[in-house]
């Protein structure tokens, strides 16, 4: 399913995405991944960067759906750093 990211207008922001396996401790060996999120509120572009770490069973494409107000963009993210522009 696709993951929502809602943006609220405003101000800069960033954030990471977590994820692991979800049902053992191997994270505790860093078997776990982060996606860094960057909003430029000037550019009004949202920066998904490359993918870090990995794990078992990892999807390797994500489905994004980004919502901002009434602008909706579903969005296909293979791991690579990308810019969306809203």
């Amino acid at each position: 399913e696709p993951v929502a990211i809602h943006i609220y207008p405003g101000a800069d922001a960033t954030f990471s995405l977590y994820e692991d396996e979800g049902v053992n401790h191997n994270y505790e060996s860093g078997a776990c991944s982060r996606i860094p999120f960057i909003w430029d509120e000037a550019k009004q572009t949202l920066t998904i960067g490359k993918r870090q770490g990995s794990f078992e069973g990892m999807q390797k494409k994500r489905t994004f759906t980004i919502e901002k107000g009434n602008t909706k963009k579903e969005i296909t993210y293979t791991g690579k750093k990308l810019k969306v522009k809203l």
